[in-house]
């Protein structure tokens, strides 16, 4: 950096340098998802995480965050519902959103009937359970 005045222009050293730091880069996020009552431990890929101030899926600040290195951070989902993006704000600014961060939190399971409701102590009967939710 240089100054210029009605004297003249100061000399360059290193005591005068600015460094410009990029804003972090989501490039992945594992696993993409999680229970709506939130606790997930979510592992955050990508780049520029040195110095992370914080973590945030949709606009719910995550917890447990951890800066595991300027590639990885570590943190827990908070209860949500829906798809929301993941970012991750530093010094240099906040991650943009794209589809490599977002991650999507599901419904708990929930049973609707069961049939037949009774069988032999002995075990060995067939159930249907039926409701909603049991994908995964």
């Amino acid at each position: 950096m240089r100054v210029t005045t009605t004297g003249g222009t100061s000399a360059t050293s290193a005591a005068d340098q600015f460094s410009y730091i990029a804003a972090p880069a989501i490039t992945a996020i594992s696993p993409s998802s999680g229970p709506a009552s939130g606790g997930t431990s979510v592992t955050i890929t990508g780049t520029g995480f040195t110095g992370a101030t914080a973590v945030k899926f949709g606009a719910t600040s995550a917890t447990g965050i951890t800066v595991v290195s300027a590639t990885s951070i570590t943190a827990t989902a908070p209860a949500g519902s829906g798809t929301v993006d993941v970012t991750v704000t530093t010094p240099g600014g906040t991650s943009a959103t794209s589809a490599a961060d977002q991650f999507s939190y599901v419904a708990a399971p929930a049973i609707t009937a069961i049939s037949p409701s009774s069988g032999p102590a002995s075990g060995g009967t067939s159930v249907t359970i039926t409701g909603t939710g049991f994908t995964g």
